[in-house]
Protein backbone atom coordinates (compact mmCIF):
# COMPACT_ATOMS: atom_id res chain seq x y z
CA UNK A 1 0.00 0.00 0.00
CA UNK A 2 0.89 3.64 -0.96
CA UNK A 3 1.90 6.02 2.06
CA UNK A 4 3.51 8.92 2.05
CA UNK A 5 5.78 10.33 5.01
CA UNK A 6 5.77 14.15 6.21
CA UNK A 7 6.96 16.56 8.89
CA UNK A 8 10.10 15.45 10.32
CA UNK A 9 9.98 16.33 14.26
CA UNK A 10 8.84 14.04 16.82
CA UNK A 11 5.54 13.60 18.57
CA UNK A 12 4.61 16.97 20.40
CA UNK A 13 1.30 15.98 21.83
CA UNK A 14 0.01 14.51 25.08
CA UNK A 15 -3.53 12.87 25.14
CA UNK A 16 -5.55 12.49 28.24
CA UNK A 17 -8.98 10.98 27.46
CA UNK A 18 -10.64 13.69 24.92
CA UNK A 19 -8.27 16.09 25.26
CA UNK A 20 -4.94 17.32 23.66
CA UNK A 21 -2.13 19.33 24.65
CA UNK A 22 0.91 20.69 23.04
CA UNK A 23 4.19 19.94 24.61
CA UNK A 24 6.70 21.69 22.44
CA UNK A 25 6.66 24.58 24.94
CA UNK A 26 4.99 27.35 23.73
CA UNK A 27 1.70 28.52 25.58
CA UNK A 28 -1.31 27.38 24.63
CA UNK A 29 -3.26 30.35 23.63
CA UNK A 30 -6.32 28.50 21.31
CA UNK A 31 -8.62 25.49 22.09
CA UNK A 32 -10.06 24.00 19.23
CA UNK A 33 -12.60 21.69 19.68
CA UNK A 34 -13.66 19.37 16.95
CA UNK A 35 -16.73 17.06 17.83
CA UNK A 36 -15.57 16.10 21.98
CA UNK A 37 -12.29 16.42 21.85
CA UNK A 38 -10.64 19.76 22.99
CA UNK A 39 -7.24 20.36 21.06
CA UNK A 40 -4.73 23.34 23.34
CA UNK A 41 -2.87 24.56 20.98
CA UNK A 42 -0.49 27.44 20.18
CA UNK A 43 -1.97 29.82 17.37
CA UNK A 44 1.06 31.05 15.14
CA UNK A 45 1.50 27.77 13.94
CA UNK A 46 -2.11 27.79 13.01
CA UNK A 47 -1.75 31.07 11.37
CA UNK A 48 0.73 29.85 8.87
CA UNK A 49 -0.95 27.36 7.47
CA UNK A 50 -4.73 27.42 7.57
CA UNK A 51 -6.50 30.29 6.14
CA UNK A 52 -9.77 29.47 7.54
CA UNK A 53 -8.06 29.18 11.44
CA UNK A 54 -6.48 32.46 10.64
CA UNK A 55 -9.77 34.03 9.99
CA UNK A 56 -11.31 32.57 12.48
CA UNK A 57 -8.63 33.55 15.15
CA UNK A 58 -9.09 36.85 14.08
CA UNK A 59 -12.31 37.21 14.28
CA UNK A 60 -12.36 36.00 18.09
CA UNK A 61 -12.73 38.86 20.36
CA UNK A 62 -13.15 37.62 24.45
CA UNK A 63 -13.91 40.98 26.75
CA UNK A 64 -11.54 38.76 29.41
CA UNK A 65 -8.73 38.20 27.73
CA UNK A 66 -9.23 34.20 27.61
CA UNK A 67 -7.66 31.83 25.32
CA UNK A 68 -9.53 31.75 22.18
CA UNK A 69 -11.81 29.05 22.06
CA UNK A 70 -13.19 27.38 18.23
CA UNK A 71 -15.36 25.39 17.81
CA UNK A 72 -15.36 23.42 14.50
CA UNK A 73 -18.08 20.68 14.27
CA UNK A 74 -17.97 20.74 10.33
CA UNK A 75 -14.21 18.86 9.81
CA UNK A 76 -14.15 16.67 6.87
CA UNK A 77 -13.49 13.18 9.16
CA UNK A 78 -13.64 14.53 12.49
CA UNK A 79 -11.37 14.58 15.30
CA UNK A 80 -9.32 12.19 14.38
CA UNK A 81 -8.20 13.71 11.07
CA UNK A 82 -8.09 17.16 12.69
CA UNK A 83 -4.80 15.53 14.96
CA UNK A 84 -3.25 15.04 11.66
CA UNK A 85 -3.89 18.71 10.21
CA UNK A 86 -2.36 19.72 13.69
CA UNK A 87 0.73 17.64 13.62
CA UNK A 88 1.24 19.15 9.76
CA UNK A 89 0.82 22.17 10.76
CA UNK A 90 3.85 21.83 13.58
CA UNK A 91 5.90 20.01 11.39
CA UNK A 92 4.91 16.38 13.58
CA UNK A 93 5.90 13.28 11.56
CA UNK A 94 2.74 11.78 10.10
CA UNK A 95 2.21 9.30 7.74
CA UNK A 96 -0.69 9.86 4.97
CA UNK A 97 -1.90 6.78 3.38
CA UNK A 98 -4.52 5.74 1.43
CA UNK A 99 -6.59 5.10 4.10
CA UNK A 100 -6.58 8.87 5.19
CA UNK A 101 -5.70 10.63 2.20
CA UNK A 102 -9.24 11.28 1.35
CA UNK A 103 -10.08 13.11 4.80
CA UNK A 104 -6.98 14.70 4.73
CA UNK A 105 -7.33 16.11 1.44
CA UNK A 106 -10.87 17.49 2.07
CA UNK A 107 -9.97 18.90 5.65
CA UNK A 108 -7.39 20.58 4.30
CA UNK A 109 -9.74 22.33 1.95
CA UNK A 110 -11.93 22.81 4.90
CA UNK A 111 -9.44 24.63 6.61
CA UNK A 112 -8.49 26.94 3.25
CA UNK A 113 -4.80 24.93 3.18
CA UNK A 114 -3.23 26.31 -0.13
CA UNK A 115 -0.26 27.55 -0.89
CA UNK A 116 -1.34 31.60 -0.09
CA UNK A 117 -0.21 29.94 3.15
CA UNK A 118 2.93 28.93 2.71
CA UNK A 119 4.95 26.50 0.08
CA UNK A 120 4.74 22.80 0.06
CA UNK A 121 0.97 22.74 2.29
CA UNK A 122 -1.56 20.21 2.58
CA UNK A 123 -4.03 20.70 -0.53
CA UNK A 124 -0.99 20.34 -2.71
CA UNK A 125 0.95 17.58 -1.05
CA UNK A 126 -2.50 15.55 -0.48
CA UNK A 127 -3.17 16.35 -3.92
CA UNK A 128 0.03 14.97 -5.29
CA UNK A 129 -0.61 11.54 -3.45
CA UNK A 130 -3.79 10.88 -4.29
CA UNK A 131 -2.83 10.92 -7.92
CA UNK A 132 -0.26 8.04 -6.89
CA UNK A 133 -2.88 6.64 -5.20
CA UNK A 134 -5.21 6.62 -8.52
CA UNK A 135 -2.21 4.91 -10.15
CA UNK A 136 -2.53 1.72 -8.24
CA UNK A 137 -5.71 -0.14 -8.50
CA UNK A 138 -5.93 -1.85 -4.20
CA UNK A 139 -4.83 1.85 -2.94
CA UNK A 140 -7.68 2.96 -5.46
CA UNK A 141 -10.00 0.83 -3.94
CA UNK A 142 -9.12 1.69 -0.06
CA UNK A 143 -9.46 5.67 -1.04
CA UNK A 144 -12.76 5.29 -2.43
CA UNK A 145 -14.10 3.10 0.18
CA UNK A 146 -13.37 6.47 2.59
CA UNK A 147 -14.93 8.23 0.42
CA UNK A 148 -18.00 7.66 2.34
CA UNK A 149 -16.78 9.31 5.48
CA UNK A 150 -16.88 12.57 3.66
CA UNK A 151 -19.45 12.17 0.56
CA UNK A 152 -20.20 15.55 0.05
CA UNK A 153 -16.86 17.34 -0.17
CA UNK A 154 -15.26 14.21 -1.85
CA UNK A 155 -17.68 14.52 -4.35
CA UNK A 156 -17.68 18.40 -4.74
CA UNK A 157 -13.70 17.82 -5.35
CA UNK A 158 -14.39 15.26 -7.93
CA UNK A 159 -12.18 12.76 -5.63
CA UNK A 160 -14.83 9.83 -6.31
CA UNK A 161 -15.14 10.30 -10.06
CA UNK A 162 -11.35 10.54 -10.20
CA UNK A 163 -11.35 7.12 -8.45
CA UNK A 164 -14.30 5.51 -10.45
CA UNK A 165 -12.67 6.22 -13.47
CA UNK A 166 -9.48 4.75 -12.45
CA UNK A 167 -10.63 1.78 -11.60
CA UNK A 168 -12.95 1.64 -14.67
CA UNK A 169 -9.59 1.98 -16.56
CA UNK A 170 -7.80 -0.72 -14.52
CA UNK A 171 -10.26 -3.09 -14.83
CA UNK A 172 -10.94 -2.88 -18.73
CA UNK A 173 -7.00 -2.88 -19.15
CA UNK A 174 -5.33 -6.19 -19.21
CA UNK A 175 -4.67 -7.21 -15.40
CA UNK A 176 -1.21 -7.33 -15.41
CA UNK A 177 -1.26 -3.82 -16.44
CA UNK A 178 -3.18 -2.24 -13.53
CA UNK A 179 -0.45 -1.54 -11.57
CA UNK A 180 1.66 -0.16 -14.54
CA UNK A 181 2.70 3.33 -12.67
CA UNK A 182 3.86 1.66 -9.87
CA UNK A 183 5.77 -0.89 -11.07
CA UNK A 184 7.41 1.15 -13.76
CA UNK A 185 9.18 2.46 -10.65
CA UNK A 186 10.98 -0.69 -9.29
CA UNK A 187 9.62 -0.32 -5.62
CA UNK A 188 10.01 -3.61 -5.20
CA UNK A 189 13.29 -3.95 -3.80
CA UNK A 190 14.26 -0.07 -2.43
CA UNK A 191 10.54 0.32 -0.55
CA UNK A 192 12.16 -2.86 1.57
CA UNK A 193 15.31 -1.26 2.73
CA UNK A 194 14.16 2.85 2.18
CA UNK A 195 10.69 3.05 2.72
CA UNK A 196 10.73 6.47 2.67
CA UNK A 197 11.75 7.90 -1.14
CA UNK A 198 13.37 10.99 -2.93
CA UNK A 199 9.58 12.09 -3.43
CA UNK A 200 8.42 10.75 0.16
CA UNK A 201 6.51 8.38 -1.66
CA UNK A 202 6.96 4.96 -1.19
CA UNK A 203 4.42 1.99 -2.13
CA UNK A 204 3.99 -1.66 -1.76
CA UNK A 205 2.72 -3.32 -4.94
CA UNK A 206 0.16 -6.28 -4.88
CA UNK A 207 -0.47 -7.15 -8.00
CA UNK A 208 -4.06 -8.41 -9.25
CA UNK A 209 -4.69 -12.31 -9.76
CA UNK A 210 -5.01 -13.50 -13.42
CA UNK A 211 -8.33 -13.97 -15.53
CA UNK A 212 -11.30 -11.72 -16.94
CA UNK A 213 -12.42 -11.66 -13.36
CA UNK A 214 -9.99 -10.64 -11.11
CA UNK A 215 -11.74 -7.36 -10.17
CA UNK A 216 -14.86 -8.98 -8.69
CA UNK A 217 -14.03 -9.43 -5.45
CA UNK A 218 -12.58 -5.95 -5.11
CA UNK A 219 -15.33 -4.16 -5.90
CA UNK A 220 -17.73 -6.08 -4.30
CA UNK A 221 -16.27 -4.22 -0.68
CA UNK A 222 -17.42 -1.20 -2.37
CA UNK A 223 -20.94 0.65 -0.82
CA UNK A 224 -24.50 -0.49 -3.46
CA UNK A 225 -24.06 3.14 -4.61
CA UNK A 226 -20.74 3.27 -5.24
CA UNK A 227 -20.87 0.25 -6.89
CA UNK A 228 -23.49 0.89 -8.99
CA UNK A 229 -21.28 3.92 -10.23
CA UNK A 230 -17.63 1.97 -10.98
CA UNK A 231 -20.02 -0.47 -12.96
CA UNK A 232 -21.53 1.89 -15.21
CA UNK A 233 -18.52 3.25 -15.79
CA UNK A 234 -16.71 0.14 -16.78
CA UNK A 235 -19.63 -0.87 -19.49
CA UNK A 236 -19.41 2.44 -20.57
CA UNK A 237 -15.56 1.82 -21.45
CA UNK A 238 -16.39 -1.16 -22.97
CA UNK A 239 -15.97 -4.10 -20.70
CA UNK A 240 -17.49 -7.46 -22.24
CA UNK A 241 -21.70 -7.67 -20.91
CA UNK A 242 -20.78 -11.36 -20.16
CA UNK A 243 -18.01 -10.21 -17.33
CA UNK A 244 -20.58 -7.16 -16.21
CA UNK A 245 -23.12 -9.92 -15.67
CA UNK A 246 -20.27 -11.82 -13.66
CA UNK A 247 -19.66 -8.82 -11.38
CA UNK A 248 -23.02 -8.38 -10.63
CA UNK A 249 -23.71 -11.97 -9.46
CA UNK A 250 -20.75 -12.18 -7.06
CA UNK A 251 -21.78 -8.56 -5.65
CA UNK A 252 -25.29 -10.16 -5.20
CA UNK A 253 -23.37 -13.50 -4.01
CA UNK A 254 -21.75 -11.74 -1.14
CA UNK A 255 -24.40 -10.29 0.38
CA UNK A 256 -27.06 -12.40 0.26
CA UNK A 257 -25.92 -15.59 0.94
CA UNK A 258 -29.60 -17.15 -0.08
CA UNK A 259 -28.02 -17.10 -3.73
CA UNK A 260 -25.40 -19.40 -3.04
CA UNK A 261 -27.20 -22.27 -2.04
CA UNK A 262 -29.28 -25.15 -3.85
CA UNK A 263 -33.59 -24.95 -3.47
CA UNK A 264 -34.67 -25.62 -0.09
CA UNK A 265 -37.66 -25.39 1.74
CA UNK A 266 -35.75 -24.58 4.72
CA UNK A 267 -35.73 -21.02 2.74
CA UNK A 268 -39.25 -20.98 2.88
CA UNK A 269 -39.58 -21.75 6.08
CA UNK A 270 -36.78 -18.76 7.21
CA UNK A 271 -38.51 -16.67 4.67
CA UNK A 272 -41.68 -16.90 6.77
CA UNK A 273 -39.77 -16.11 10.27
CA UNK A 274 -38.27 -12.90 9.31
CA UNK A 275 -34.74 -14.77 8.71
CA UNK A 276 -33.70 -15.96 5.73
CA UNK A 277 -30.23 -15.52 5.68
CA UNK A 278 -27.14 -15.16 8.01
CA UNK A 279 -26.12 -11.49 5.93
CA UNK A 280 -25.29 -8.52 7.76
CA UNK A 281 -27.68 -6.56 5.91
CA UNK A 282 -31.77 -6.59 6.82
CA UNK A 283 -34.22 -8.72 4.06
CA UNK A 284 -35.57 -5.34 3.65
CA UNK A 285 -31.77 -4.13 2.28
CA UNK A 286 -31.37 -7.19 0.72
CA UNK A 287 -34.72 -6.63 -1.67
CA UNK A 288 -33.71 -3.09 -2.34
CA UNK A 289 -30.20 -4.28 -3.25
CA UNK A 290 -31.56 -7.15 -5.24
CA UNK A 291 -33.93 -5.05 -7.56
CA UNK A 292 -31.43 -2.53 -7.87
CA UNK A 293 -28.57 -5.00 -9.09
CA UNK A 294 -31.21 -6.88 -11.53
CA UNK A 295 -31.79 -3.43 -13.00
CA UNK A 296 -28.15 -3.60 -14.35
CA UNK A 297 -27.67 -6.70 -15.36
CA UNK A 298 -27.54 -6.21 -19.32
CA UNK A 299 -30.37 -7.26 -21.10
CA UNK A 300 -28.53 -9.11 -24.00
CA UNK A 301 -29.69 -12.76 -24.10
CA UNK A 302 -27.10 -15.56 -22.94
CA UNK A 303 -24.89 -13.17 -21.21
CA UNK A 304 -26.10 -13.99 -17.96
CA UNK A 305 -26.14 -17.96 -17.71
CA UNK A 306 -29.99 -19.43 -16.81
CA UNK A 307 -28.35 -20.89 -13.46
CA UNK A 308 -27.87 -17.67 -12.37
CA UNK A 309 -31.09 -15.92 -13.45
CA UNK A 310 -33.49 -19.01 -11.79
CA UNK A 311 -31.62 -18.29 -8.59
CA UNK A 312 -32.26 -14.53 -8.73
CA UNK A 313 -35.96 -15.11 -9.60
CA UNK A 314 -35.90 -17.70 -6.75
CA UNK A 315 -34.57 -15.22 -3.96
CA UNK A 316 -36.51 -12.38 -5.44
CA UNK A 317 -39.79 -14.27 -4.85
CA UNK A 318 -38.63 -15.73 -1.17
CA UNK A 319 -37.97 -11.73 -0.44
CA UNK A 320 -40.60 -10.87 -2.25
CA UNK A 321 -39.62 -8.26 -4.56
CA UNK A 322 -41.71 -6.08 -7.09
CA UNK A 323 -43.52 -7.74 -9.66
CA UNK A 324 -41.82 -5.86 -12.09
CA UNK A 325 -38.95 -7.02 -11.13
CA UNK A 326 -40.04 -10.64 -10.93
CA UNK A 327 -41.61 -10.33 -14.00
CA UNK A 328 -38.46 -8.77 -15.68
CA UNK A 329 -36.97 -12.35 -14.78
CA UNK A 330 -39.22 -14.48 -16.02
CA UNK A 331 -39.00 -12.89 -19.62
CA UNK A 332 -35.40 -12.71 -19.07
CA UNK A 333 -35.53 -16.29 -18.50
CA UNK A 334 -37.61 -17.74 -20.87
CA UNK A 335 -35.85 -16.09 -23.62
CA UNK A 336 -33.24 -18.78 -22.75
CA UNK A 337 -34.73 -21.52 -21.10
CA UNK A 338 -33.40 -24.14 -23.05
CA UNK A 339 -30.07 -23.37 -21.29
CA UNK A 340 -31.53 -24.06 -17.60
CA UNK A 341 -31.47 -26.69 -15.74
CA UNK A 342 -33.86 -28.88 -13.49
CA UNK A 343 -32.45 -28.21 -10.13
CA UNK A 344 -32.37 -24.75 -10.77
CA UNK A 345 -36.61 -24.76 -11.73
CA UNK A 346 -37.55 -25.88 -8.54
CA UNK A 347 -38.70 -22.93 -7.11
CA UNK A 348 -40.84 -23.13 -3.79
CA UNK A 349 -44.12 -21.90 -3.63
CA UNK A 350 -44.11 -18.55 -2.08
CA UNK A 351 -47.55 -17.69 -2.47
CA UNK A 352 -49.84 -16.82 0.60
CA UNK A 353 -52.27 -19.49 -0.22
CA UNK A 354 -50.05 -22.35 -1.24
CA UNK A 355 -51.35 -25.09 -2.97
CA UNK A 356 -48.32 -26.77 -4.49
CA UNK A 357 -44.64 -27.50 -3.27
CA UNK A 358 -43.09 -25.50 -6.05
CA UNK A 359 -44.46 -22.27 -8.15
CA UNK A 360 -45.79 -24.11 -11.07
CA UNK A 361 -47.45 -20.53 -12.07
CA UNK A 362 -43.86 -18.90 -11.92
CA UNK A 363 -42.67 -21.79 -14.58
CA UNK A 364 -45.86 -21.86 -16.56
CA UNK A 365 -45.68 -18.17 -17.46
CA UNK A 366 -41.79 -18.84 -18.12
CA UNK A 367 -43.00 -21.61 -20.76
CA UNK A 368 -45.51 -19.28 -21.75
CA UNK A 369 -42.71 -16.49 -22.98
CA UNK A 370 -40.27 -19.08 -24.29
CA UNK A 371 -43.29 -20.41 -26.40
CA UNK A 372 -44.10 -16.63 -27.57
CA UNK A 373 -40.61 -16.48 -29.10
CA UNK A 374 -39.84 -20.05 -30.61
CA UNK A 375 -42.87 -20.91 -31.60
CA UNK A 376 -43.54 -18.95 -34.58
CA UNK A 377 -40.16 -19.24 -35.66
CA UNK A 378 -40.26 -23.17 -35.61
CA UNK A 379 -44.25 -23.88 -36.84
CA UNK A 380 -42.21 -24.16 -40.29
CA UNK A 381 -40.04 -26.65 -39.44
CA UNK A 382 -42.74 -29.76 -38.75
CA UNK A 383 -41.56 -33.18 -39.35
CA UNK A 384 -43.08 -33.12 -42.38
CA UNK A 385 -40.39 -30.86 -44.21
CA UNK A 386 -39.22 -33.56 -47.47
CA UNK A 387 -36.34 -31.21 -48.61
CA UNK A 388 -32.98 -32.13 -47.17
CA UNK A 389 -31.98 -28.75 -47.28
CA UNK A 390 -34.74 -27.53 -44.74
CA UNK A 391 -35.21 -30.47 -43.08
CA UNK A 392 -31.48 -29.98 -41.75
CA UNK A 393 -32.31 -26.23 -41.21
CA UNK A 394 -35.61 -26.76 -39.15
CA UNK A 395 -33.85 -29.54 -37.10
CA UNK A 396 -31.48 -26.77 -35.59
CA UNK A 397 -34.65 -24.85 -34.98
CA UNK A 398 -36.45 -27.71 -33.15
CA UNK A 399 -33.54 -27.84 -30.89
CA UNK A 400 -34.04 -25.30 -28.24
CA UNK A 401 -37.75 -26.35 -28.20
CA UNK A 402 -36.70 -30.27 -27.93
CA UNK A 403 -34.34 -29.04 -25.14
CA UNK A 404 -37.55 -27.36 -23.28
CA UNK A 405 -39.46 -30.51 -23.64
CA UNK A 406 -37.50 -32.96 -22.08
CA UNK A 407 -36.26 -30.24 -19.22
CA UNK A 408 -40.15 -29.57 -18.51
CA UNK A 409 -41.14 -33.71 -18.85
CA UNK A 410 -38.17 -34.12 -16.19
CA UNK A 411 -39.68 -31.02 -13.90
CA UNK A 412 -43.73 -33.08 -13.78
CA UNK A 413 -40.89 -35.74 -13.00
CA UNK A 414 -39.74 -34.29 -9.67
CA UNK A 415 -43.40 -32.18 -9.10
CA UNK A 416 -45.82 -35.52 -9.21
CA UNK A 417 -44.74 -36.83 -6.10
CA UNK A 418 -46.89 -33.51 -4.70
CA UNK A 419 -50.00 -35.13 -3.61
CA UNK A 420 -51.37 -31.18 -3.62
CA UNK A 421 -50.59 -31.24 -7.55
CA UNK A 422 -54.10 -31.44 -9.57
CA UNK A 423 -54.74 -32.27 -13.25
CA UNK A 424 -55.34 -28.86 -14.59
CA UNK A 425 -51.88 -27.59 -13.46
CA UNK A 426 -49.96 -30.68 -14.87
CA UNK A 427 -52.05 -30.66 -18.10
CA UNK A 428 -51.41 -27.03 -18.36
CA UNK A 429 -47.37 -27.78 -18.41
CA UNK A 430 -47.23 -30.86 -20.29
CA UNK A 431 -49.61 -29.11 -23.40
CA UNK A 432 -47.74 -26.19 -23.48
CA UNK A 433 -44.72 -27.41 -25.47
CA UNK A 434 -46.20 -28.75 -28.90
CA UNK A 435 -46.26 -32.67 -30.13
CA UNK A 436 -43.83 -31.92 -32.57
CA UNK A 437 -41.10 -30.94 -30.23
CA UNK A 438 -41.07 -34.31 -28.45
CA UNK A 439 -38.95 -36.97 -30.45
CA UNK A 440 -40.03 -39.35 -27.78
CA UNK A 441 -42.85 -39.58 -25.55
CA UNK A 442 -40.73 -41.80 -22.81
CA UNK A 443 -40.07 -38.45 -20.45
CA UNK A 444 -43.50 -37.61 -20.43
CA UNK A 445 -44.43 -41.07 -19.82
CA UNK A 446 -42.46 -41.25 -16.54
CA UNK A 447 -43.94 -38.20 -15.61
CA UNK A 448 -47.14 -39.42 -15.74
CA UNK A 449 -46.08 -42.79 -13.95
CA UNK A 450 -44.85 -40.98 -11.34
CA UNK A 451 -48.31 -38.75 -10.60
CA UNK A 452 -50.02 -42.22 -11.08
CA UNK A 453 -47.62 -43.68 -8.52
CA UNK A 454 -47.95 -40.76 -5.86
CA UNK A 455 -51.94 -40.39 -6.47
CA UNK A 456 -52.88 -44.42 -6.22
CA UNK A 457 -56.62 -43.45 -5.64
CA UNK A 458 -57.70 -41.97 -8.86
CA UNK A 459 -60.48 -43.70 -10.47
CA UNK A 460 -59.71 -45.35 -13.89
CA UNK A 461 -61.39 -42.45 -15.91
CA UNK A 462 -59.02 -39.94 -14.08
CA UNK A 463 -55.72 -42.24 -14.64
CA UNK A 464 -57.24 -41.98 -19.06
CA UNK A 465 -57.20 -38.48 -18.65
CA UNK A 466 -53.33 -38.35 -17.61
CA UNK A 467 -52.40 -40.43 -20.39
CA UNK A 468 -54.04 -38.81 -22.85
CA UNK A 469 -51.34 -36.39 -22.86
CA UNK A 470 -48.75 -38.90 -24.15
CA UNK A 471 -48.63 -40.03 -27.31
CA UNK A 472 -48.77 -43.96 -27.31
CA UNK A 473 -46.82 -43.77 -31.23
CA UNK A 474 -43.94 -42.35 -29.67
CA UNK A 475 -43.22 -44.62 -27.23
CA UNK A 476 -39.30 -46.17 -27.88
CA UNK A 477 -39.50 -50.14 -27.36
CA UNK A 478 -37.86 -49.43 -23.66
CA UNK A 479 -40.92 -47.29 -22.67
CA UNK A 480 -43.54 -49.74 -24.49
CA UNK A 481 -42.29 -52.80 -22.88
CA UNK A 482 -43.03 -50.81 -19.65
CA UNK A 483 -46.05 -49.66 -20.77
CA UNK A 484 -47.19 -52.84 -21.29
CA UNK A 485 -46.59 -54.50 -17.86
CA UNK A 486 -47.93 -51.13 -15.93
CA UNK A 487 -50.62 -52.09 -13.64
CA UNK A 488 -51.12 -48.42 -13.06
CA UNK A 489 -51.76 -47.60 -16.26
CA UNK A 490 -55.60 -48.44 -17.53
CA UNK A 491 -56.10 -51.46 -20.20
CA UNK A 492 -57.67 -48.94 -22.80
CA UNK A 493 -53.66 -47.43 -22.59
CA UNK A 494 -51.76 -50.80 -22.10
CA UNK A 495 -53.98 -52.04 -25.48
CA UNK A 496 -53.02 -49.35 -27.53
CA UNK A 497 -49.28 -49.45 -26.95
CA UNK A 498 -49.35 -53.33 -27.76
CA UNK A 499 -51.26 -52.20 -31.14
CA UNK A 500 -48.52 -49.79 -31.98
CA UNK A 501 -45.81 -51.73 -31.15
CA UNK A 502 -47.12 -54.30 -32.93
CA UNK A 503 -47.79 -52.22 -35.67
CA UNK A 504 -44.19 -50.69 -35.73
CA UNK A 505 -42.83 -54.58 -36.20
CA UNK A 506 -45.06 -54.80 -39.23
CA UNK A 507 -43.72 -52.00 -41.00
CA UNK A 508 -40.60 -53.20 -40.27
CA UNK A 509 -41.36 -56.51 -41.68
CA UNK A 510 -42.74 -55.11 -44.43
CA UNK A 511 -39.50 -52.65 -45.19
CA UNK A 512 -37.23 -55.99 -44.85
CA UNK A 513 -38.82 -57.87 -47.22
CA UNK A 514 -39.02 -55.13 -49.78
CA UNK A 515 -35.32 -55.03 -49.12
CA UNK A 516 -34.60 -58.86 -49.19
CA UNK A 517 -37.07 -58.86 -52.53
CA UNK A 518 -35.09 -56.09 -54.62
CA UNK A 519 -31.88 -58.07 -53.62
CA UNK A 520 -32.99 -60.88 -55.17
CA UNK A 521 -34.49 -59.34 -58.06
CA UNK A 522 -30.82 -57.28 -58.73
CA UNK A 523 -28.97 -60.66 -58.03
CA UNK A 524 -31.02 -62.54 -60.73
CA UNK A 525 -31.34 -59.35 -63.38
CA UNK A 526 -27.02 -58.54 -63.39
CA UNK A 527 -25.59 -61.86 -61.71
CA UNK A 528 -22.96 -60.50 -59.80
CA UNK A 529 -23.19 -56.63 -58.30
CA UNK A 530 -19.60 -56.56 -57.32
CA UNK A 531 -20.67 -58.25 -53.83
CA UNK A 532 -18.09 -60.16 -52.64
CA UNK A 533 -17.72 -63.52 -52.49
CA UNK A 534 -16.99 -66.33 -50.01
CA UNK A 535 -13.98 -67.51 -52.11
CA UNK A 536 -11.71 -67.70 -48.89
CA UNK A 537 -10.05 -64.98 -49.56
CA UNK A 538 -12.06 -63.15 -47.02
CA UNK A 539 -15.30 -62.51 -49.10
CA UNK A 540 -18.74 -63.57 -48.99
CA UNK A 541 -21.39 -65.45 -51.06
CA UNK A 542 -23.83 -63.20 -52.61
CA UNK A 543 -26.76 -64.55 -51.20
CA UNK A 544 -25.32 -64.50 -47.58
CA UNK A 545 -27.29 -60.97 -47.68
CA UNK A 546 -30.50 -62.27 -48.29
CA UNK A 547 -30.14 -65.27 -46.28
CA UNK A 548 -29.60 -62.97 -43.08
CA UNK A 549 -32.16 -60.96 -43.79
CA UNK A 550 -34.94 -63.74 -44.14
CA UNK A 551 -33.11 -65.09 -40.24
CA UNK A 552 -33.83 -61.30 -39.11
CA UNK A 553 -37.84 -61.51 -40.35
CA UNK A 554 -38.19 -64.74 -39.17
CA UNK A 555 -37.38 -63.18 -35.50
CA UNK A 556 -39.54 -59.92 -35.79
CA UNK A 557 -42.23 -62.39 -36.77
CA UNK A 558 -41.97 -64.42 -33.47
CA UNK A 559 -41.86 -61.22 -31.86
CA UNK A 560 -45.18 -60.12 -33.56
CA UNK A 561 -46.55 -63.31 -32.13
CA UNK A 562 -45.81 -63.32 -28.66
CA UNK A 563 -47.69 -59.55 -28.51
CA UNK A 564 -50.59 -61.46 -30.24
CA UNK A 565 -50.53 -63.73 -27.10
CA UNK A 566 -49.89 -60.98 -24.43
CA UNK A 567 -52.93 -59.14 -25.92
CA UNK A 568 -55.07 -62.50 -25.93
CA UNK A 569 -54.26 -62.60 -21.91
CA UNK A 570 -55.51 -59.45 -21.81
CA UNK A 571 -58.70 -59.72 -23.11
CA UNK A 572 -59.23 -63.11 -21.28
CA UNK A 573 -58.76 -61.56 -17.90
CA UNK A 574 -60.50 -58.13 -18.78
CA UNK A 575 -63.46 -57.03 -19.85
CA UNK A 576 -62.44 -53.88 -22.15
CA UNK A 577 -61.16 -56.41 -24.76
CA UNK A 578 -63.72 -54.66 -27.11
CA UNK A 579 -61.73 -52.33 -27.21
CA UNK A 580 -59.70 -53.98 -30.03
CA UNK A 581 -61.81 -55.08 -32.70
CA UNK A 582 -62.99 -51.45 -33.06
CA UNK A 583 -59.24 -50.31 -33.01
CA UNK A 584 -58.71 -53.44 -36.14
CA UNK A 585 -61.85 -52.32 -37.49
CA UNK A 586 -60.84 -48.92 -37.56
CA UNK A 587 -57.33 -49.78 -39.29
CA UNK A 588 -58.79 -52.26 -41.76
CA UNK A 589 -61.44 -49.86 -42.91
Amino acid sequence: MAFMRLGSKSDAFHREGQTWNCTTGLPSDVTVKVGETSFFLHKFPLLSRSGLLKKLIADFTNEEGSNCVLQLDDVPGGDKTFELVTKFCYSVKIEVTASNVVSLRCAAEHLQMNETYGEGNLIARTEAFLNEVFSNWSDSIKALQTCEEVKSCAEELHIVSRGIDSLAVKACSNPNMSNRHVEGQDFSKNSAQDPALWNGISSENKSPPPGDDWWYDDLSSLSLPLYKRVILSIEAKGMKPENVAGSLIYYIRRFIPMMNRQTSFNDKNSANQGTTTNSPISEADQRVLLEEIMGLIPNKKGVTPSKHLLRLLRTATILHASPSSIENLEKRIGSQLDQAELVDLLIPNMGYSVETLYDMDCIQRIIDHFMSIYQASTASTSPCIIEDGPLIAGTDALAPMTMVANLIDAYLAEVAVDVNLKFPKFQALASAIPDYARPLDDALYHAIDVYLKAHPWLINSEREQFCRLMNCQKLSLEASTHAAQNERLPLRVIVQVLFFEQLRLRTSISGWLYVSANIENSQNHSGNLGLPKGNGSGQLDPTQGAENLRDLVSELEKECSCIRSEIQKLAKTKKSWSIIPKIFCRKNS
